[in-house]
């Protein structure tokens, strides 16, 4: 049985933002090979679009943005939309039954599923299918913006801290 897993870089008010903050070398490699060891992903529609950015190779990239893309591309998506009316490759559209379509792949798949977006999350929480939330902390404080958490943050208990790189720290919890 697969792990559903949400985790994502935030600042140290909970905020994340792609535009205000980036990973430093370490913590960019750590999401590639975290990226590269995954099942599958499953992304609400504003998180897919921004990481389409991974769907074409770019002349200004370096060989760690090369390995990231790569292991991005290869993987499996679902794309959890109402609005979009095509995805990209290794790409499938859920526009209904979020709650089936998930225990389905959970049920069906062994290893890690991502879930990527805040909002995707919070239904995702609210329907009991999150087994683990990562948080992802970085020095920053933005004041604004999307939360980590959606909604009500659920009960939740710490299971593990890292260090990551030079600034990020994350706290791994499971539902309490």
């Amino acid at each position: 049985m697969a792990k559903i897993v949400f985790g994502m870089n935030q600042s140290l008010d909970g905020y994340v933002d792609h535009q205000e903050f980036a990973p430093d070398p370490a913590l960019f490699r750590h999401w590639t090979e975290h990226v590269r060891g995954l099942t599958g992903s499953v992304y609400g529609r504003r998180m897919y679009e921004v990481m389409r950015y991974w769907d074409e190779d770019r002349p200004e990239w370096g060989p760690e943005q090369h390995e990231f893309a790569a292991a991005w591309r290869r993987q499996p998506k679902w794309v959890v939309s109402r609005s979009l009316k095509s995805v990209g490759p290794s790409v499938t559209l859920v526009e209904d039954d979020l709650e089936t379509v998930v225990r389905g792949l959970k049920a069906r798949f062994a290893g890690e599923i991502a879930v990527s977006g805040p909002d995707l999350a919070r239904s995702l929480t609210e329907l009991g299918l999150i087994d683990e939330y990562r948080l992802y902390f970085h020095p920053v404080v933005l004041g604004h913006g999307k939360p980590f958490f959606a909604g009500p943050r659920p009960p939740l208990r710490l299971v593990a801290t890292d260090r990551i790189g030079e600034d990020a720290i994350r706290l791994t919890y499971i539902p309490a």
